[in-house]
């Protein structure tokens, strides 16, 4: 018999006992790509590659975990992930890995269609999104982070200026922790609302015109901007617990501005 192909025999290394008393909080890959197909709000599917990180919690009593099985469980998993069917493989990897705790991060860009304001001209936006999911003592907790780019036009330099006010693309980061099914679509539709102005990825002349009055009629400081959205997330019933940031990549100064907002909606309530 070919020897080589003998395995049953071979040390588990990572199952020998560690003496050290030291739990681990997170182990795991990190950074591994793997094609998805996720479902959105249209009615369609969008093909597109992610990029994992894989953890789970290692009792002090142990030396290793099984590295190999991540793998296993993510290639084992049918191509089609999103927030429905996040959880099943997040359970799939606690259990296979005897594991307490567990914790997935996928993070893929995501395109939206939309059609330019005044001609209506097609274009594709892209977004930069983030699933994370955790099973803590059994419980499963879920939240979608999304960067939505977004127009902010100064309110202090429209009112000091006679013409003009300088603007920029801002970043506008959404974490939202849900009880409920919460499409991509609607948290890009939250900050992009409360912006000066939405981008876009293809204008004609007339969109910029619109693009361009409608940011100086609307101007938002960075403060306007994550207090306006943090308002909105509020009136949501289906968001536990978000976190709102904005970071305006200034046009006239070599530094950005920046504001940030978190918020647990569940704090003080009866069960």
């Amino acid at each position: 018999m070919n020897q080589c192909c003998e395995t049953t025999s071979m040390p588990d290394v990572q199952n020998y006992a560690d003496s050290r008393q030291i739990a681990i909080d997170k182990v795991g890959i990190k950074s591994i790509r793997h094609p998805i197909r996720i479902a959105d709000k249209s009615g369609g599917a969008q093909h597109t590659i992610a990029n994992f990180n894989m953890y789970v919690y290692l009792p002090h009593n142990f030396k290793g975990t099984h590295m190999s099985r991540f793998v296993e469980i993510l290639n084992a998993n049918e191509r089609e992930i999103s927030i429905e069917n996040f959880e099943g493989m997040l359970r799939q990897m606690t259990e296979r890995l005897e594991a307490d705790s567990g914790y997935i991060e996928m993070s893929f860009p995501y395109f939206i269609n939309k059609a330019a304001p005044i001609s209506g001209v097609h274009s594709l936006m892209d977004y930069d999104v983030t699933f994370i999911g955790a099973i803590e003592n059994g419980r499963y907790v879920h939240t979608t982070r999304v960067v939505i780019p977004v127009t902010s036009l100064c309110p202090c330099s429209k009112k000091i200026s006679s013409y003009g006010a300088h603007n920029q693309r801002s970043h506008v980061t959404i974490s939202a922790r849900t009880n409920d099914f919460v499409w991509i679509e609607d948290i890009v539709a939250v900050a992009e609302s409360q912006a000066s102005c939405e981008l876009y990825g293809l204008l004609k002349r007339p969109d910029e015109k619109y693009v361009t009055e409608r940011a100086y009629d609307n101007p938002k400081f960075v403060e306007d901007m994550v207090r306006d959205v943090a308002a909105a997330l509020d009136n949501d019933p289906r968001i536990d617990r978000y976190t709102v940031e904005s970071e305006n990549f200034e046009s006239i100064h070599n530094h950005s501005a920046y504001a940030l907002i978190e918020r647990d909606k569940t704090a003080g309530r009866t069960a």
